[in-house]
């Protein structure tokens, strides 16, 4: 599992295998991403879009950017979390994500949260 802190947001990654999915012989490794997001601070906050950038063994880069998640934009008040599944393939059987959720706070603020 990996975990971020940023503004009291904690974004906790568990990446998943899916070898049911995935064709090692063609070149397609498939990989769920099981995602929690949980606002530790006292203000409510609003999940407005994503960025990913994905990178495989080889170096090869995608970029996936958009609004909210799983086409939800989750609102999360002090102390609640919200949960989701997703997933990417890869042409290696590894690779790395990063990426930010921007977020809006009840005043209008908007910041990157760190995934």
């Amino acid at each position: 599992m990996y975990k971020s802190i940023t503004r009291d947001i904690a974004v906790t990654v568990r990446p998943e295998y899916l070898a049911e999915k995935s064709s090692p012989s063609d070149g397609r490794y498939v990989w769920a991403y099981h995602v929690r997001i949980e606002n530790h601070g006292d203000s409510t906050v609003q999940l407005r879009s994503r960025y990913w950038r994905i990178i495989d063994a080889q170096g090869r880069t995608r970029e996936v950017r958009g609004p909210g998640v799983i086409d939800q934009q989750p609102v999360l008040g002090p102390g609640q979390q919200f949960e989701y599944a997703s997933g990417t393939p890869l042409h290696t059987p590894s690779g790395i994500m990063v990426g930010t959720y921007q977020m809006e706070s009840a005043t209008g603020e908007t910041f990157d949260v760190a995934i």
